[in-house]
């Protein structure tokens, strides 16, 4: 299909668009209901495409007839494990993953083994990455196809393509997938919704900002534009941009009744829209997204996961005319899912465009796992995922757990459940999963509402969890005595070892501590302002590191609430 040229103005692109983006989601739809075909033909890509490489001449991908065959060929393997073939790349060798020299790396920030490097290939964006990208946004075109009318009618806090970008240690940019800029890859039509408003590409004198603050000045230009709808992709940046208008507010009318930006006079003065919102803020003690753009009718995002417990809350920021969509479901190592016309979260699996492999998520990832084919996956079970794709990842465990919705034909409808790993203090194996299945059903039992949550062993003292949790009102005594009883009930019935490590009593009674929802905002914000783009900066439910821990209670004035739970070093007791 024909993809790109010269667009005689923004309309026909946005024609061109739209019939682009239909075209490949009918593409994936076609394919859900034989998806052992579909897979048979990735593999046979793959295997055509890069058996010859240094990679598939060790592994011998050219005596490979069949999944079975691939299975015994290759060892299921983290991305940290093929940093022996990435360091050959890097040095300058060539057809060691791929036979196409990649173009790019992706990035992201690793859960072991440091930062990821997942080449990126022209036939790799062509077959794999593009098809998906451009599917991921059907709903958004075939439910709001207004937004397609104006450049500066989406804000897209995802992508920001002119952002300041790293390079290999070979010199070839190493980005993340929402740095890719479509426009310079020869793909103009993928260069994506609200990539062409006014804010998308800075002034040269503010190109160099960092995070922060090039966050701030987008949305200082964005303010002064009647934008309808937002991607966010990743939640916790939906969640986070109330709380930087509210921070942002007095600087930003100032700004707009000043016409300047970031400080300098680039823009003309608007005292009206400045008085509007100055009075929007003052009426209500802040400023919200709402407030700044009243039409604002739809929010993109990931709507699973911790996002369950506060995306619900940001209508009342958002407005209540919003609707709230699934994003594409994706990692830097490859595509995962895309949404479907009538499910409001999840996905399905893109069959035509990776080729994937699963492990109950009971079971640990080892080299040589049986793995189960897509459609042999299970209703209501949860599966490691292993991806495999013609741009240089072979049997690659991502380190994500999908839950298994249901079935689009005969492929699996899925939604990301967590990521990979466990909490075990007495061989519990506690995951991410069962403690927001947990938390969620301890919220109903109790009837106070939960914002976020971090998890946790006790780093001392007699085996044990503990949990901060972000209640948006401080909980009386009883009410928090309640909710840790209820989350110790629910992580009973969601973990039979911890059930069973309990009944022992080889595992002490969970201890929650009680912080506001600021305090999770105040780390998201911290981590942007030391130099993280905000898309990296992601919820994560399991988190060891004992400074964040520190930050997360210290901001609140949280501690251990009082009860029968082993504390964490004796700090007093009290309730936010």
């Amino acid at each position: 299909m024909t993809t790109d040229r010269s667009f005689a103005s923004p309309a026909e692109r946005a024609e061109a668009y739209r019939r682009r983006v239909l075209h490949e989601s009918d593409q994936a739809l076609a394919s859900l209901d034989d998806p052992r075909a579909a897979q048979a033909a990735v593999l046979a890509e793959v295997l055509a495409t890069n058996g010859e490489t240094a990679f598939g001449r060790e592994h011998g991908l050219a005596g490979v007839r069949d999944a079975a065959g691939y299975r015994r060929a290759i060892p299921i393997r983290g991305h940290e494990e093929f940093r022996p073939w990435l360091e050959r790349v890097h040095a300058g060798e060539q057809r060691v993953l791929t036979s196409e020299e990649p173009s790019a790396f992706f990035a992201s920030s690793g859960t072991t083994g440091g930062e990821k490097s997942i080449p990126v290939t022209s036939g790799f964006l062509r077959r794999c990455f593009l098809p998906f990208y451009f599917a991921g946004f059907a709903q958004l075109v075939r439910h709001h196809p207004t937004l397609l009318s104006r450049d500066d009618a989406v804000l897209n806090l995802w992508q920001d393509p002119h952002s300041p970008t790293g390079r290999t240690s070979g010199g070839r940019p190493h980005i993340g997938p929402s740095q890719l800029d479509f426009a310079k890859a020869g793909e103009e039509l993928a260069v994506g919704l609200g990539n062409r408003a006014p804010w998308s590409r800075l002034p040269d004198e503010l190109a160099g900002a960092g995070p922060w603050e090039r966050a701030y000045l987008r949305l200082r230009l964005a303010a002064e534009h009647d934008v309808r709808g937002v991607i966010a992709i990743n939640p916790a940046i939906a969640a986070a941009l109330p709380h930087q208008l509210g921070l942002w507010w007095p600087r930003l009318v100032q700004e707009i009744r000043d016409g300047t930006v970031g400080g300098r006079a680039l823009r003309s003065p608007a005292p009206e829209r400045a008085a509007e919102l100055e009075r929007a803020a003052t009426r209500h003690g802040t400023l919200r997204p709402a407030d700044v753009w009243p039409r604002l009718e739809l929010l993109l995002t990931w709507n699973t996961y911790v996002s369950r417990l506060y995306l619900p809350a940001l209508r009342d920021d958002y407005g209540a005319g919003l609707s709230i969509r699934p994003a594409p479901i994706g990692s830097s190592e490859g595509p995962l899912a895309v949404p479907v016309p009538g499910r409001a979260t999840g996905g399905a699996l893109m069959v035509s465009g990776c080729l994937y492999e699963f492990i109950p998520a009971d079971e640990p990832i080892e080299p040589w796992s049986d793995t189960l084919e897509p459609h042999e996956l299970s209703e209501g079970q949860e599966y490691h995922v292993v991806v495999s794709h013609v741009g240089g990842l072979y049997r690659c465990a991502v380190r994500d757990i999908v839950k298994v919705l249901g079935f689009a034909g005969a492929t699996p409808l899925v939604e990301y459940s967590c990521r990979a790993g466990l909490v075990s203090a007495a061989g519990e194996r506690v995951r991410e999963s069962h403690v927001l299945r947990a938390v969620t059903a301890a919220s109903g039992t109790t009837g106070l509402a939960v914002r976020n949550v971090m998890y946790r062993a006790l780093p001392d003292g007699a085996p044990g969890h503990e949990a901060a949790v972000a209640f948006p009102a401080p909980p009386s005594e009883p009410e928090t005595r309640a909710f840790r009883a209820a989350l110790d009930e629910g992580l009973c019935h969601e973990a039979p070892g911890y059930a069973s490590a309990r009944r022992s009593g080889a595992l002490a009674e969970p201890v929650v501590h009680a912080v506001a929802v600021e305090a999770f905002w105040a780390e998201w914000r911290r981590r942007v302002e030391e130099g993280e783009r905000p898309t990296r900066v992601k919820d994560r439910v399991f988190r060891d590191d004992p400074a964040a821990w520190a930050r997360v209670l210290a901001g609140s004035g949280a501690s251990e609430l009082p009860g029968t739970g082993t504390g964490t070093g004796g700090r007093e007791a009290s309730v936010v």
